[in-house]
């Protein structure tokens, strides 16, 4: 597996090795040894840019993930590729506040969040679906954080 990480902001100090440590717990927790994930730490500001490009929502997001392929694609050549998780470092920061976890937790619940996107999970397309999505993020966030579960304000 092969986990590309970059760190586009300059903020708030992020720890670049432990989120491309976990990112390969979690990709291995999911069976996924066979992926490559790339994974960009932006501001508020460059996700918006990205939010109101990609989405047409013109505010800025926690987490975006764009997966390599589309879903009515096959795998063919780059079916080792998974795809890209943006993440948010100031909303990250806040939401980690109103979640009760530390930010370093808040950025791997978010990771999860995005990577499980780019499996193929959609909290979007029905009550079902959102909670099995749920039910996987906490349960891999368990996994990676023993005892620690987020706020009842989390939706992840």
């Amino acid at each position: 597996m092969t986990v590309l990480i970059s760190n586009e902001q300059e903020i708030i100090p992020v720890n670049i090795e432990f989120i491309e440590d976990q990112a390969d717990q979690i990709l291995a927790d999911l069976d996924s040894n066979d992926k490559e994930l790339s994974i960009l730490v932006v501001d508020d500001s460059r996700i918006r840019e990205l939010n109101l490009q990609y989405r047409e929502k013109d505010s800025a997001t926690d987490v975006l993930s764009f997966p390599q392929l589309e879903e009515d694609e096959e795998p063919g050549f780059s079916g080792h590729l998974l795809g890209d998780v943006v993440l948010s470092i100031e909303t990250a920061k806040i939401q980690a506040k109103e979640h009760n976890l530390s930010l370093e937790e808040e950025l791997i619940l978010l990771l999860i969040h995005g990577i499980l996107h780019l499996l193929g999970y959609d909290h979007e397309r029905s009550a079902s679906e959102a909670e099995a999505m749920q039910n996987k993020s906490r349960q891999l966030f368990d996994k990676l954080y023993p005892g620690r579960t987020p706020s009842d304000t989390c939706g992840y």
